[in-house]
């Protein structure tokens, strides 16, 4: 059996129903076009550090998809006994942001622009669905992607009332494009997004891009496991 028809029976059995021609190609960021994970941990890592705050950064890792508010209060409930404050967020997240920023740009993912491209030229509208706010990435998205993400088509943390794992950034993402779920394709690295997608109702594919067991993203939702998202470009080329 072929990626392509296995992803289409895995949906129809997770759904009930059949996916039809896709208006809407539904993108994370973090891991999916950018390899920037690692940079996000050792940020967070030392923004902790200087805070008092106890952390691993590989935690982080787990953490991915969600908001930086909702990062933000898991590590106050854990070391404090309360949330976070809006002023304690800002600050924190504001420093945390400060520290990737130094770090540098980071890569692209290898086979994320040839996934952008064959999008393009399909009939389906690509759109950006992420947790994050980091400003350095989201204002480079044009120069890499170009046309692909117009600022009406993305969805980032301050679009959302419920982050990944709620289904709320997938569903923006279907209403910005004008895609009902059975038109939609989502694509996400981490099990939060996963599962985001997956309760959207949108056809969903994850892509193991960082350190994650076999079979983790299929445990969190996903219609199909990919290694890499050069292997996501073949499968798009065949969907769409």
């Amino acid at each position: 059996m072929s990626n392509k028809e296995l992803l289409l029976q895995n949906y129809r059995k997770r759904t009930g129903n059949s996916f039809e021609k896709a208006k809407a190609v539904l993108f994370d960021m973090d891991g999916i076009l950018y390899d920037s994970m690692p940079g996000h941990c050792r940020a967070w890592k030392q923004m902790c550090d200087e805070n008092g705050i106890e952390a691993d950064a590989d935690e982080f890792f787990a953490y991915e998809g969600r908001t930086g508010a909702s990062t933000i209060n898991i590590l106050y409930l854990r070391q404090f006994g309360r949330e976070a404050t809006e002023d304690d967020i800002k600050r924190l997240y504001g420093r945390k942001s400060e520290l990737f920023k130094a770090m540098g740009l980071p890569a692209l993912i290898p086979g994320a622009q040839e996934c952008l491209r064959l999008v393009l030229d399909s009939e389906a509208l690509p759109c950006l669905v992420t947790g994050s706010g980091q400003l350095s990435i989201l204002e480079r998205l044009e120069k890499d992607f170009p046309g692909a993400f117009p600022s009406g088509r993305r969805i980032t943390a301050k679009d959302v009332v419920h982050g990944k794992p709620a289904p709320e950034p997938f569903l923006r993402g279907m209403e910005r494009t004008g895609a009902q779920p059975y038109q939609s394709i989502a694509i996400d690295n981490a099990p939060l997004g996963v599962e985001s997608a997956s309760r959207s109702g949108a056809l969903t594919i994850g892509v193991r891009t960082g350190p994650l067991p076999e079979g983790a993203l299929l445990a969190a939702g996903a219609d199909i496991e990919l290694k890499s998202m050069l292997e996501c470009a073949i499968l798009l080329a065949e969907l769409l």
